[in-house]
């Protein structure tokens, strides 16, 4: 909205900052901070006043966290809100990929709401039916890959890039949307398995649409594209203004969600967060990358996987607990050791997934 006043512009005057990608891009993630210093505390007395008993605690789980019993959830509507808000008034609003990522991060937040939703009024930890979420993400995911491959550019278009190899694209034709469903479903749900912990998945989520605000801006410019010899992909770079406000969002978030948490993101978060995730690296050809970067997500997503099936198969365990962050608590670690271990795990991975723009 604000880059409309680049047309008051005569090229050497204020207004002319707007048409800089990192000027915006600075503008949305302090809107976005400051909207969460200002709406957190009054968002969080409203759900503990609405949910009274707050977030229902799994009997089964870690003993620990019996004691964050009555702790209010549905905190990620602050984060979006945020993000939402500033989104649209820093960013180009007649840029098609800023659209598709917005979109899909809103309508994976509305399955995370109904979720959430339904355990509060429930008081159960079982929420929306599996299906249903499911068939709806997978909607949302199925037109976000084909609205992307519509507008990328005719080379790009169903096209899927390798890392570590210049100039290298997969042509996946009729697979490419189920691919992106694969990319923007498994992003969703792995983050949304992440969030176990106070601060677990935030700050990963954070350090990772960090790391492709800056792949989103080199594929978006012809320059440094040419120079790391990756592909292309102009308007891309636009979705930096789009992620720095999702990291302003997510430190206002983290104030109240540092241990111990005053309010928990619930899948209204953790849901709409991995799916803009999948979503950004659909648009920047960065795929395979996102499960380097991610890779913290990853790991959580698989040892649930491992888990069922092991124990479908043999009636034993793999782990004390899945996901694994639970596994660690069951073998005495505390819960800040796991988070900021996890943390500097998740920052090594975003480094390695960086070097992939210049190793080819």
């Amino acid at each position: 909205m604000l880059y409309w006043f680049t047309n008051l512009s005569d090229g050497g005057d204020f207004f002319n900052l707007f048409r800089y990608i990192t000027f915006r891009a600075g503008g949305a993630f302090f809107t976005a901070l400051i909207f969460g210093f200002l709406f957190g505390r009054p968002l969080i007395d409203l759900l503990r006043r609405k949910q009274k008993k707050g977030q229902p605690i799994r009997d089964d789980g870690p003993q620990s966290h019996l004691s964050k019993a009555g702790t209010p959830t549905m905190g990620g509507l602050l984060i979006l809100a945020a993000l939402t808000v500033s989104t649209l008034l820093w960013a180009r609003l007649d840029n098609g990929y800023v659209w598709i990522v917005l979109l899909v991060t809103l309508g994976f937040a509305a399955i995370g709401f109904a979720d959430d939703y339904a355990k509060v009024t429930k008081q159960h930890h079982a929420g929306l039916s599996g299906r249903v979420r499911l068939l709806i993400g997978l909607c949302i995911a199925a037109a976000a890959g084909a609205a992307a491959a519509h507008l990328h550019p005719a080379p790009l278009s169903g096209e899927l890039a390798l890392p570590f190899l210049k100039n290298t694209l997969i042509n996946l034709w009729i697979l490419y949307v189920p691919f992106t469903v694969l990319v923007i479903l498994g992003a969703a749900n792995a983050v949304n398995l992440t969030d176990g912990l106070d601060g677990l998945a935030i700050m990963p989520v954070m350090i990772a649409a960090a790391t492709f605000a800056v792949i989103a801006y080199m594929v978006g410019n012809a320059n440094f594209a040419n120079y790391l010899g990756v592909h292309f992909v102009p308007g891309t770079g636009e979705l930096a203004v789009f992620v720095a406000a999702l990291i302003g969002g997510g430190l206002g978030f983290l104030w109240y969600n540092a241990p111990p948490a005053a309010v928990f993101m619930g899948d209204t978060g953790s849901l709409a967060l991995g799916g803009a995730l999948g979503a950004i690296a659909v648009v920047t050809k960065h795929e395979i990358v996102l499960a380097i970067v991610g890779g913290l997500f990853v790991v959580e997503a698989l040892s649930v996987i491992i888990q069922v099936l092991y124990f479908k198969r043999t009636g034993k365990r793999v782990f004390l607990m899945a996901p694994i962050h639970h596994h660690f608590e069951k073998k005495g670690w505390g819960e800040a050791q796991i988070v900021i271990r996890f943390w500097i795990i998740a920052l090594i991975l975003a480094l390695i997934g960086l070097a992939t723009l210049k190793l080819r």
